[in-house]
């Protein structure tokens, strides 16, 4: 392939040249992207015309163009913080900026939907190609000036003159080479070959490095260089030949040679310019290579023929996609001007911030005669002077910025409410009527909430304050908390509610379940019937589960700290796809599944059933791929549990609803280009998926995909609302159509507060609810512990910017009672109480101390049993100190369950311990608060554990066991223990001699100890606390408080307040502990021990 140079181009900036500092070929269309240093971007054609020219930020150093897409990186070199990535499209709609300052970017191949941006602090940052959303940031050893894609990996240049190769999934680096003594200047990638060129060092000082040098990117093992003495300041990969490479000096001279063979007639090239090459880019099929230059120059060399009959070959090598020019800007009116014209035919400049004639309603009184005007000050009077007919007299001191001010709630007071002041403020939750407020001004009940913390710790937030209703919201204060939205939509369709709870019944192996912790979390929330929860258990299980950190949907806060709003609509929508497949293969027991659905019949045989969620959830279609040359179709069977809605052109003005966007997304016709493996031709393929309507699911969950304002479901005045509360489909021409019913919604609310981060809500249609007559409706708001009931209008509405659907589920209706839950197990076998299990490599057998129970001990309801349970540390709590040196807790600790120990209440072996059980924990424990515990460093890990390890599930599965059949829990301090474990006992299941041993005028908690000493005359807790000791402990507390008569027990109590006043309520002997720490602290208050 031979070079000659063609027709170039000059490009003009206003009146004068500028240099060219980007370039970048079309893959689709017969378009040159051309950056230029003053920050605008151009397109130009191969007819050498330009059509679309606008503003990229600052100096524009690296050009990226896809299918539909143009993303272009810019430095800022003006200091006005104009530097960045964006995207935009082809017409030059700006879609997103992610403004920072950095010195490269590629797009991620492991992944179409990320970029990986290389910024000027050490580290890379990966972003959402489709909204400039942060993913997750990778430190990085030291500065990178380059980054190229290459297979499954990202490969850098780092200032350090290292080439390393990077895993996006992990972030860890995978392999490292010393490129270049001085630093790598560029990195480009093709195949199994990384090139790189850089700076070396002569005399201390850097000089260009004259080779390029080529390393194979499996091992990152160095290859023979190519050497170039006139300095590389390029390196550009033949598109069409994977070891072909493109050598660029400053001066002009282009070298193309073939690594693999540097033998076979090198070519040479000497560009015609009369300054320096400062960007250089090779078309798609390597046809066309163009240089610009520092003069605004662009020369162009083809290897096409200039004299062939059908023109000049377009820039991509085919006609592909048709470019998008400009629109011309509409003339200026003609204005008539007179005297009597009135001035808003001149019309106002667009403008982003409110007018100062926008005067606000709350400085106009109710009364235009009541109150009365206020008095002028005496010392404004004293000072009145006359100029120029006006008596005005300067402003004193005292009196300045008091002049026209709204009242408002200073935002450093807190809105939080505790139960220890529930009489000093008022019960009642305020809230504006949705019809009184602005289209972009957010409800109260919808904003965001976070929870308060006094000096009591989270117990006296007043939840209650926030949920009147019957049904449990959930907790913010844990990691992972945005599927809080999520997991009561999940929850409150009852048919994945049914599949959920029936599958912690089973025998499921797996440590980390997601399924298993959600079906622990319906039977919570079902138990708590208005009390709040928290989802802790199932946050961390998915969150060990190691492709999670990869899909980008664990929540790891650190934006917080920059100070940076998390877009949580692609991360809930990533989360819901993650989820419904996870549960669908954790439930999988092929081929021994129940059927929830008539199974179906191939030839007449039965066919056995999926898993029970890909019952409910799955799409089975054929996807079929019909060649535009050839005609030569392909089908692919495929099974969904999502469907991503498709937004066509100017939908809004089409008049499409939610139906119809929602057919059109599961048919998803698509035309796409790519190489047919019939004819081996380039050729547009078409490809549609066929669904009939029989193979639609019973439960329909929906990502709503609406990443900008194109696609925003904002309500248009005078026009039906996009969403109903029935949808109707009809995907086949047989004229039958299907019913669906909305459940559910998942809606991120956008507040125009900067300091307030975005959050999610959830819009549920309670079942439970429907058919009460004391309701609006069966519509409720969950946003996190607030939960309100709303009316479907309200539900189901987007009256304005701030409400953003991302997640929708619906129920058909023609197969609710087709449903068959009959099969699925509804009870925990209770021989898990009789097994003896442990993970444990290394158990002593002399250290076991509890007796499993026998079949004729199982319990019955009512049974008496003694609890207690250890905690360790995961999380420090975080903490900020005030201006006046008081200490505020922002977040509490983070706990896990450690050890847990229950003794027999009756019997001929009451006291006995039957379950005393070590927890095993993936997640790194920070504190093992040994003082308060028991616990030390290994207890909890399976390879050096000498004690009863089993998972966390297995216990829980024992304590849900224990609370389904009725047991009565005794123990001191037992409600702040379940909390910790997460799972809700009812009051009237619980015996807290906490509370027995309490008398309310005195206003005094007595600790176990104490209690033990002075009433069972026994010294316990004398070394580290032993749960098994704790339990025996409250259980004969119990017993002593219920054989003692009435009056007796009264005299007994005060008695004990009169004695433990004199030795300050502590076991005499007892030795005083050091100050502890403040999560010691928090656990000392938990345990109340």
């Amino acid at each position: 392939m031979s070079y000659a140079a063609t027709q170039g181009i000059v490009h003009y900036y206003s009146t004068y040249r500028e240099p060219v500092s980007a370039l970048a070929f079309d893959p689709v269309s017969d378009t040159l992207w051309v950056g230029m240093s003053s920050g605008q971007l151009a397109a130009f054609h191969s007819n050498r015309q330009r059509s679309v020219f606008f503003p990229a930020g600052g100096t524009v150093t690296k050009i990226l163009a896809s299918e539909s897409h143009v993303r272009a990186m810019s430095t800022d070199s003006t200091g006005k913080k104009t530097g960045g990535v964006g995207a935009w499209s082809k017409g030059g709609v700006s879609k997103w900026f992610y403004n920072v300052q950095q010195l490269d970017f590629c797009a991620a191949t492991s992944s179409a939907s990320t970029l990986v941006v290389a910024t000027s602090t050490p580290e890379f940052v990966i972003l959402n190609s489709s909204t400039g959303q942060t993913v997750r940031t990778v430190s990085s050893p030291a500065h990178l000036q380059s980054l190229a894609p290459s297979h499954s990996t990202v490969l850098s240049g780092g200032s350090d003159g290292q080439l390393r190769s990077h895993d996006l999934r992990t972030g860890n680096t995978v392999a490292s080479v010393r490129a270049h003594v001085g630093g790598v200047q560029q990195v480009a990638a093709s195949g199994s070959y990384a090139f790189t060129i850089g700076w070396a060092l002569r005399q201390g000082r850097p000089l260009a490095d004259p080779l390029v040098k080529v390393y194979d990117v499996r091992m990152l093992r160095a290859m023979a260089p190519v050497p170039f003495p006139s300095g590389p300041v390029a390196v550009n990969v033949h598109p069409k030949r994977s070891s072909t490479i493109v050598i660029t000096s400053a001066n002009g001279l282009v070298h193309i040679v073939d690594v693999a063979n540097p033998n076979a007639n090198p070519e040479f090239i000497q560009v015609d310019t009369a300054t320096y090459v400062g960007a250089v880019a090779v078309s798609p099929t390597g046809g066309y290579i163009a240089f610009g230059d520092a003069e605004g120059m662009i020369q162009i060399v083809s290897a096409y023929d200039p004299y062939d009959e059908d023109g000049e070959v377009p820039f991509n090598g085919f006609d592909g996609v048709p470019p998008e020019w400009g629109d011309a800007p509409e003339p200026l009116p003609e204005i008539e001007w007179a005297d009597n014209t009135p001035l808003n035919v001149i019309g106002m400049p667009a403008y982003n911030e409110m007018l100062l004639s926008s005067w606000t309603p709350k400085f106009l009184p109710s009364n235009p005669t009541w109150p009365p005007p206020p008095k002028i000050p005496q010392q404004v009077l004293n000072d009145l002077q006359m100029r120029h007919g006006l008596l005005s007299a300067a402003l004193p001191r005292d009196l300045k910025g008091k002049r026209n001010v709204v009242p408002t709630l200073s935002k450093g007071r807190s809105e939080g409410r505790f139960r220890s002041d529930r009489g000093r403020r008022s019960s009642v939750l305020p809230d504006t009527p949705t019809e009184l407020l602005g289209a972009n001004e957010v409800p109260r009940s919808y904003r965001k909430v976070e929870i308060e913390y006094s000096k009591f710790g989270v117990e006296d937030f007043d939840f209650g304050y926030y949920n009147r209703t019957q049904y449990s919201g959930l907790e913010t204060h844990i990691q992972g908390c945005y599927t809080n939205a999520l997991v009561q939509a999940l929850h409150y369709t009852t048919p994945i509610r049914q599949v959920a709870k029936s599958h912690i019944t089973t025998d499921c192996p797996r440590e980390h379940c997601t399924l298993c912790e959600f079906g622990f979390v319906t039977r919570m929330l079902e138990d708590a019937r208005g009390k709040n929860c928290h989802t802790s258990n199932f946050c961390n299980s998915f969150s060990s589960i190691p492709s999670a950190p990869a899909m980008g949907i664990v929540d790891y806060e650190y934006d917080t700290a920059k100070g940076e709003r998390t877009d949580y609509v692609v991360m809930i929508q990533q989360f819901n796809r993650f989820l419904t497949e996870q549960m669908s293969a954790e439930g999988n027991m092929f081929p021994m599944n129940p059927a929830v659905l008539p199974p179906r019949d191939i030839a007449g045989i039965p066919q056995p059933p999926p898993a029970p969620m890909t019952q409910l959830l799955g799409i089975d279609a054929k996807t079929i791929m019909v060649c535009t040359l050839c005609g030569a179709q392909r089908d692919k069977d495929s099974t969904t549990t999502t469907v991503d809605l498709m937004y066509p052109k100017k939908w809004h003005s089409e008049g499409y609803d939610f139906a119809s966007l929602l057919r059109l997304s599961l048919i998803r016709e698509r035309e796409h280009k790519q190489q047919c493996s019939t004819c081996r031709q380039q050729a547009n393929i078409r490809s549609w998926r066929a669904v009939k309507n029989s193979d639609l699911p019973p439960v329909l969950a929906v990502n709503a995909c609406a990443y900008d304002e194109s696609d925003t479901w904002t309500d248009v005045r005078g026009a039906a609302p996009i969403l109903s509360s029935h949808v109707s489909l009809q995907l086949e021409d047989d004229g039958v159509e299907v019913e669906y019913e909305v459940r559910a919604l998942v809606v991120q609310v956008i507040s125009k507060e900067e300091l307030v981060r975005p959050h999610l809500v959830a819009l549920v249609k309670v079942p439970e609810a429907e058919g009460r007559d004391d309701l609006a409706g069966p519509w409720h708001l969950f946003n996190d512990f607030v939960v309100k009931n709303v009316t479907e209008e309200e539900a189901l509405r987007f009256p304005g910017k701030w409400k953003i659907p991302t997640v929708i589920y619906l129920e058909r209706v023609d197969t609710r009672d087709k449903l068959d839950f009959s099969q699925l197990p509804t009870a925990i076998d209770p021989a898990i109480l009789c097994q003896d299990i442990s993970m444990s490599l290394k158990r002593d057998r002399s250290l076991i101390r509890h007796q499993c129970l026998t079949p004729e001990e199982l319990p019955t309801p009512g049974m008496v049993i003694a609890i207690d349970a250890e905690f360790v540390q995961l999380q420090e709590a975080e903490t900020e100190v005030r201006s006046d040196g008081t200490k505020k807790t922002l977040r509490p600790p983070r706990r896990a369950l450690a050890r847990v120990s229950v003794v027999r209440g009756s019997g001929p072996r009451e006291g006995v311990p039957f379950i005393d059980d070590h927890i095993h924990t993936s997640t790194p424990v920070v504190n093992y608060l040994t003082e308060f515990s028991g616990i030390h460093h290994g207890d909890l890990d399976p390879q050096t554990s000498r004690y009863t390890l089993v998972p966390r599930k297995v216990a829980y599965k024992k304590l849900r066991l224990l609370v389904d059949r009725g047991c009565m829990f005794v123990g001191h301090g037992l409600m702040n223990d379940f909390r910790t474990i997460n799972i809700h006992v009812t009051p009237e299941q619980v015996i807290d001699t906490f509370d027995l041993y309490f008398l309310e005028n005195r206003h005094r908690r007595l600790n176990l100890r104490f209690l033990s000493y002075f009433i069972l005359k026994q010294d316990i807790q004398t070394g580290n606390h032993d749960s098994i000791e704790d339990a025996r402990a409250a259980f004969l507390l119990y017993k002593k408080w219920h054989d003692s008569g009435e009056g007796e027990f009264a005299k007994m109590l005060d008695s004990l307040y009169r004695e433990g006043k004199e030795v300050n309520f502590k076991a005499p002997g007892a030795v005083p502990s050091p100050v502890p720490t403040p999560a010691q602290a928090a656990v000392a208050h938990t345990r109340y021990a």
